[in-house]
């Protein structure tokens, strides 16, 4: 990426992969302040940080409803681990609601980690998977499991209605749990899914919808709404602001 930013992600091994999306790092190693537009992507992010002569930081950031800037300054390493939702419950074991579109710095001891620890992203992906096995449940609500199986499976399109037939669980049911733990319901968080399968798209120059959108207005207007700018913007990302954009193109 440009201005010397830099950023990598490894696949989690297969024990965690339903709770753990992908383990990666961050890093701008210049002496100028990276500006990036995060996505929303139904992920939910454990950073591990350290700035210059700063204090190393833990932060947990909930789910985002709408693109943000931020800025990252220089001389900044970061190594994160996106959790899937169903980690919320099962590895995080707090509920997230209050952090939507926000986060929060965690006890520095939480995880058992220091700066000494950002120096590889292998070794480092291989000390925290360890953590989080030590953390996997004995047993998962299979009705919960089988609900983001589909979810995801389907990229958000699958009806509330469908889902809740699907896994005999009621529409009610879901609902209550998606707020009390994630903060929005499941129809907010399926849309979040499909416009980020639309990045993938986008990042391959298909700016027409290839989801089931009503139609051409309706698919842009989806697209404005979660990135502040229209697909065609977007599709060019200058100066790789959009870093989840950027990273989908280098597939």
């Amino acid at each position: 990426m440009t201005n010397g930013f830099y950023c990598e992600f490894i696949q989690p091994e297969k024990q965690i992969a339903e709770f753990v999306e992908n383990i990666g790092m961050f890093h701008n190693p210049s002496d100028e302040t990276k500006e990036v537009v995060v996505l929303p992507d139904g992920r939910i992010d454990l950073f591990f940080m350290k700035t210059g002569s700063e204090p190393f930081i833990t932060i947990l950031l909930g789910l985002e409803t709408e693109a943000e800037q931020r800025s990252i300054p220089p001389d900044t390493i970061a190594f994160a681990v996106s959790f899937r939702p169903l980690a919320v419950e099962y590895i995080l074991c707090t509920p997230i609601a209050d952090l939507l579109n926000s986060g929060k710095n965690l006890n520095d001891d939480s995880w058992n980690l220091n700066d000494d620890d950002l120096k590889d992203l292998e070794i480092f992906t291989q000390k925290i998977t360890a953590k989080i096995r030590a953390r996997l449940p004995e047993t998962v609500d299979e009705r919960k499991r089988r609900l983001f199986e589909l979810i995801y499976s389907s990229n958000g399109e699958t009806s509330v209605k469908e889902l809740s037939e699907k896994t005999g669980w009621s529409s009610r049911q879901i609902n209550r749990y998606f707020t009390q733990q994630f903060g929005l319901s499941l129809k907010a968080y399926s849309t979040i899914l499909r416009f980020r399968a639309s990045l993938q798209h986008i990042a391959e120059g298909k700016l027409f919808p290839e989801l089931n959108f009503a139609d051409q207005t309706h698919f842009i207007k989806e697209i404005k709404k979660f990135s502040g700018v229209a697909p065609k913007e977007l599709s060019k990302n200058k100066n790789d602001r959009f870093i989840l954009l950027s990273v989908l193109k280098e597939k």
